[in-house]
């Protein structure tokens, strides 16, 4: 096994423009140097979005469409039928849900309380950094010292805030279409892996079954790259400030957010603690977010504008039904407050 040694977070692009170009070309003619010849291997853009993001993590980094193909395709490069998935509890619940498609295929999963150790028989243990949107974060110490391999969705914190493979996991999983792209406009996940061996079976598999990422959604996530540390830091310092005030606010019942004294989270996360909390608020949910005019009612979460929304009408009853989650944009972290706390107040 070799691991990547971690390397800087200065994000420059490749070649001469001031902005990396974008090559569309599905093939290319043989007898050049280049790695891959077809698409569906690899091309020009994926390559250096890979290499950028693998320096962030300090892996190898492999893309995929979305965040869901890289779950799909991690679990089915490492498992065989039989095998079970400690899935961590207040997880994703398109992580669970996916897992439980797969279970056709004689996978299952369980879940646990990731703030403790997972459970013996796990052949793959899953967590969450933090989890979305509960906001927990896991004990990653207990959680590496498993015999099973260790996949951290690190969708939340990005490489800017936390990097698991440097605290023992063998996987980072991100939905690169939140943070790390950033802008809203982009479907695409990503998978970081600690050693070259994983890193080239994971790449086989998405070869041949073509889980491949298109260039002109990784052209756009070499745009975020390059502002991702600012725009995290921005929005991880507004998180804390709007936190602490729905904390101390008469309609707000509780407020969940790792830099509100989690050890968990102050153990590893590097000084800040990411753009996504969630709230509960005294009364109800949907009212207050539909009470809002700077901060848009939209699911999702990482773009440079503030999105908030009830979790309920996505997962149901695993949820409180008044809790609403934010994803903190770019905006003024004063005209975000005035907002919110203007539709606590109507609603």
């Amino acid at each position: 096994m070799r691991r990547v040694k971690p390397a800087t977070r200065l994000v420059r692009p490749e070649g001469p423009g001031a902005s990396p170009p974008l090559d569309r070309s599905t093939t290319y003619a043989y007898g050049e140097p280049r790695p891959a010849y077809y698409q569906r291997h690899a091309h020009p853009v994926g390559e250096q979005a890979e290499r950028l993001l693998g320096e962030l993590d300090g892996g190898h980094a492999l893309l995929f469409p979305s965040g869901a193909a890289a779950t799909t395709a991690l679990v089915l490069s490492l498992l065989r039928p039989g095998a079970t998935i400690a899935l961590a509890a207040g997880a994703y619940y398109g992580t669970g849900e996916t897992f439980r498609e797969l279970e056709r295929w004689g996978l299952r999963y369980v879940e646990f309380d990731q703030t403790t150790a997972p459970p013996a028989e796990a052949d793959l243990v899953w967590v969450e950094a933090p989890s979305n949107p509960f906001l927990t974060f896991p004990d990653l110490q207990a959680a590496a010292a498993h015999a099973a391999p260790l996949v951290v969705d690190a969708t939340a914190s990005t490489p800017i805030l936390l990097r698991p493979l440097e605290h023992g996991a063998d996987f980072v999983l991100h939905s690169a279409t939140k943070f790390l792209a950033g802008h809203s406009d982009v479907l695409l996940g990503a998978v970081v892996c600690a050693d070259d061996e994983a890193a080239d079976r994971l790449r086989r598999l998405r070869t041949r079954t073509g889980i491949v990422a298109a260039p002109d959604p990784a052209w756009l996530l070499l745009r975020g790259l390059r502002t991702l540390e600012l725009r995290v830091r921005h929005q991880s310092a507004s998180a804390l400030e709007l936190a602490r005030r729905l904390a101390g606010h008469p309609r707000v019942e509780r407020v969940r957010y790792p830099g509100l004294d989690d050890p968990l989270a102050a153990r590893w996360m590097d000084r800040d603690f990411g753009g996504l909390l969630s709230f509960d608020v005294a009364g109800d949910a949907r009212a207050v977010e539909e009470a809002t005019t700077i901060i848009t009612n939209a699911t999702s979460l990482g773009g440079v504008e503030s999105l908030l929304e009830s979790r309920a009408r996505w997962e149901g009853d695993r949820v409180p039904p008044n809790l609403l989650r934010l994803s903190v944009g770019l905006e003024d972290v004063e005209d975000l407050w005035g907002d919110l706390a203007s539709a606590l107040e109507r609603a």
